[in-house]
């Protein structure tokens, strides 16, 4: 009998960049047989800050070009697609219900969702997960996406000539393609474009989820405004200095300066996530052993030893391919295909 090569294709629609791979399966072994950035600028008339945007706002027409573009580009004749849904369009809810049956539990969830969720339940679609149980209660996490934007995820797969196996919030394709450790609690950060989100998983299970409105372009935004450069100038710049691949002709004020721009920039982040990693411990009485960073943001200079001196513990960015074999042609891009398609490597996976 014949074992059939199956391929999945991971889609992260971000505010910065449409991200697409697509990963094989054979024989219960994955490889990454292709993947495909399509950067924000070309949908936009001119030049702007994304931070006032994000590509899933588009027209579903426009954004499904621009996918139909990089599939054929990259020469991708998959059709079966994982789609990911921001997690600033999802709401996302912790909760305690008394313990009870499974089928008297469904029906106590949608209640308390409606104390929760700022719209109408009619109006979203709702998910929900036991974390764990208590002696006499069980904790939710409840998943929220407004039906509105289901619908235009289904719009643009449609137009685009995919064929939509799954649509998830980004969280989960994260946890799915980073978090391995079976024995230890990792808390996972993921500096985006346009939010921060912060998981803790125990055991790989997802105990703790924030989404916060900080952000890299926010970073950009102060270097550009502190130096007196443009926009594009000063994302140039932090990806290429970071904290600590400065010039060596700049005065050691200029270096002084810019250093302290970076760091005051992470302060917000960091002092939000000290207060959740903490808030973990005072109700888990449990420490995080490891930081996982993910996004662009953890390819900057110095930013991972950064990290790792404010909160002490191992910290490292986020590697997807450790159980995905990447081809050949990859293998000088392996530490940016990490950091950018984590996402993307998540959702395929889920279906791969």
């Amino acid at each position: 009998m014949a074992i059939l090569q199956k391929s999945v294709l991971g889609i992260d629609i971000g505010t910065w960049a449409i991200k697409i791979v697509e990963v094989s399966s054979f024989a219960k072994r994955k490889k990454l047989t292709n993947y495909a950035l399509l950067p924000a600028h070309p949908f936009y008339q001119r030049q702007f800050p994304p931070i006032q945007k994000s590509l899933i706002f588009l027209p579903p027409k426009e954004i499904a070009l621009g996918i139909k573009l990089m599939l054929l580009d990259a020469k991708i004749k998959t059709k079966n697609a994982v789609f990911t849904i921001p997690d600033f369009l999802t709401f996302f809810v912790h909760f305690s219900l008394p313990y009870m049956s499974q089928q008297e539990l469904e029906e106590a969830v949608k209640m308390e969702a409606k104390k929760y969720i700022p719209l109408p339940i009619k109006d979203v679609v709702l998910d929900w997960y036991p974390i764990y149980e208590e002696k006499k209660a069980v904790s939710i996490l409840l998943v929220a996406v407004p039906r509105e934007i289901v619908y235009k995820f289904e719009e643009i797969a449609s137009l685009a000539n995919l064929k939509t196996l799954a649509l998830e919030p980004e969280i989960f394709a994260l946890k799915r393609a980073l978090v391995r450790e079976k024995d230890k609690v990792v808390g996972l950060i993921d500096i985006g474009a346009k939010s921060t989100t912060c998981s803790v998983v125990d055991k790989e299970v997802l105990k703790v989820y924030y989404s916060l409105p900080l952000s890299g372009l926010s970073l950009t935004e102060k270097i550009s405004r502190e130096l007196g450069v443009n926009w594009e100038l000063a994302e140039k710049i932090k990806i290429t200095y970071g904290i600590s691949n400065l010039p060596s002709s700049w005065s050691s004020e200029i270096k002084e300066k810019f250093t302290e721009i970076i760091t005051s920039s992470f302060q917000p982040i960091l002092e939000e996530l000290k207060k959740i990693f903490q808030n973990f411990y005072l109700k888990e009485g449990k420490e995080i052993d490891k930081i996982i960073i993910t996004g662009g943001i953890g390819l900057m200079p110095g930013v991972l030893p950064f990290f790792q001196s404010v909160f002490l513990k191992e910290v490292e960015l986020a590697n997807p391919l450790s159980e995905v074999l990447p081809p050949d042609f990859l293998s000088d891009k392996i530490k940016e295909i990490g950091a950018l398609f984590s996402i993307a490597i998540g959702a395929s996976l889920k279906e791969a």
